[in-house]
């Protein structure tokens, strides 16, 4: 089993996904809204949320009938904190290379 992370950095990497992580930040959306500014089925952009939800980066609500994906701001905090250990480092070592 991938850790939490691991999955996050591969959910990142498409860039469709990412785009999807984007339009959530504004707030929820249904799968069909979601799929709008793509041009792909709606099978497609499903296995990009099931994707999306595995890593933790997004879930799925019950309004009714309707099943809105909203942003898992929690999952995606741990993921930018990884990059900015990662940013001081790399400037960690910019810093040793010109001291």
């Amino acid at each position: 089993m991938e850790d939490r992370q691991t999955l996050s950095l591969a959910a990142l990497a498409d860039p469709t996904r990412r785009a999807i992580l984007a339009r959530l930040a504004s707030g929820e959306a249904t799968v069909s809204e979601l799929r709008q500014p793509f041009a792909m089925s709606q099978p497609a952009i499903s296995k990009h949320l099931k994707v999306l939800e595995a890593a933790g980066l997004i879930e799925a609500g019950r309004a009714g009938q309707r099943r809105p994906r909203r942003l898992n701001a929690e999952a995606l905090d741990e993921t930018l904190a990884w990059f900015h250990q990662l940013r001081r480092l790399r400037e960690g070592l910019l810093r040793e290379e010109k001291g």
